[in-house]
């Protein structure tokens, strides 16, 4: 078995009770790309949206489950309690900040927290986000139907919080079972471990704050629902099934999501993770049209009812 490492997130899942409003925020005011109009392939009754970069490469992806009527998330311990974005430099920031203030929505002040520069915002659905500065490592890929300038456009996921009662049981489970590297104890909490994938870098980390005066929470509109990380090309999913089997974690087994193949396994405090793989992509459909509803084929034949069941995203 080839040596198995994880190369940073790849996609985050939040939960929306609103779902026309999500994809206003996500495109109108955060500037993503709308990438793929899809159900949620368990319950397709409900829709599924993909937004990212201007490619719709790996580890730019937010999605958003719709969840209608949903109450809102009860904060707590066992979730993810922050999902951030990259962006480059002190302009952006100012940008974002002046862009936040303009068009209303929810936030803190730009500042150095872990060494980066970050700005925490919320979601219309209260999903907690935030901006941290990547100094601008990698590259980028605008979209040039953007309502943001490119220079100062979302570059991808950043890291994402996860909030737990102790720190113990998650630490073994992100080290001994996905194989990622305690890097640095995070500044202003008791108990509070960054811990990364291989490289490092914003996109590549997990922070894990232990809470133990927390209550448990609860599902809602505005959680996220699970964090993927990405399988890069050329490691074998089965290969990550049976080290998870041989450690005893239980997993979804392979499930084929049609644009990338993933596990799904939950920590010791129940916090879904997923192992995405990059490819094969969005395009295995052919070009990216958000206007278009893109059916997995296990579900063309019932395209007809499908269609019939959801809401249009363009009605009042």
């Amino acid at each position: 078995m080839m040596a198995l490492e994880l190369a940073g997130v790849h996609h985050v899942s939040a939960l929306s009770a609103r779902i026309r409003s999500s994809r206003d925020f996500y495109v109108r005011i955060l500037g993503l790309r709308p990438l793929i109009t899809t159900v949620n392939q368990d319950s397709p009754d409900m829709y599924h949206l993909f937004f990212g970069d201007g490619a719709g490469t790996p580890g730019s992806d937010m999605t958003v489950f719709d969840l209608p009527l949903a109450a809102r998330e009860r904060r707590g311990n066992n979730s993810f309690s922050r999902t951030t974005f990259r962006i480059a430099g002190a302009a952006a920031f100012a940008y974002w900040s002046a862009r936040f203030a303009a068009l209303g929505v929810p936030h803190g002040d730009t500042a150095i927290r872990d060494g980066r520069l970050e700005l925490e915002f919320e979601d219309t659905e209260g999903t907690r986000l935030a901006l941290v500065d990547d100094a601008g490592e990698g590259p980028a890929f605008p979209w040039r139907g953007s309502p943001v300038p490119a220079e100062q456009q979302i570059r991808g996921l950043g890291f994402v919080t996860l909030t737990v009662p102790a720190l113990g049981p998650t630490e073994q489970f992100l080290t001994g079972g996905l194989g990622l590297v305690p890097d640095r104890t995070l500044a202003g909490f008791p108990e509070a471990q960054v811990f990364r994938t291989a490289g490092g870098g914003a996109h590549a980390e997990v922070h894990v704050i232990a809470r133990s005066d927390l209550p448990r929470a609860r599902y809602g509109a505005g959680a996220v629902h699970h964090v993927a990380l990405r399988v890069p090309g050329g490691q074998s999913m089965s290969d990550w099934a049976q080290r998870l089997d041989s450690l005893g974690y239980r997993h979804s087994g392979i499930v084929d999501r049609h644009y990338f193949t993933s596990i799904y396994v939950r920590e010791p405090n129940g916090v879904l993770f997923e192992l995405a793989s990059d490819g094969p992509g969005f395009e295995v459909d052919g070009p990216i049209d958000p206007e278009r509803l893109v059916l997995p084929p296990f579900l063309e034949p019932r395209r007809a009812a499908i269609e019939a069941a959801l809401v249009p995203l363009s009605s009042d």
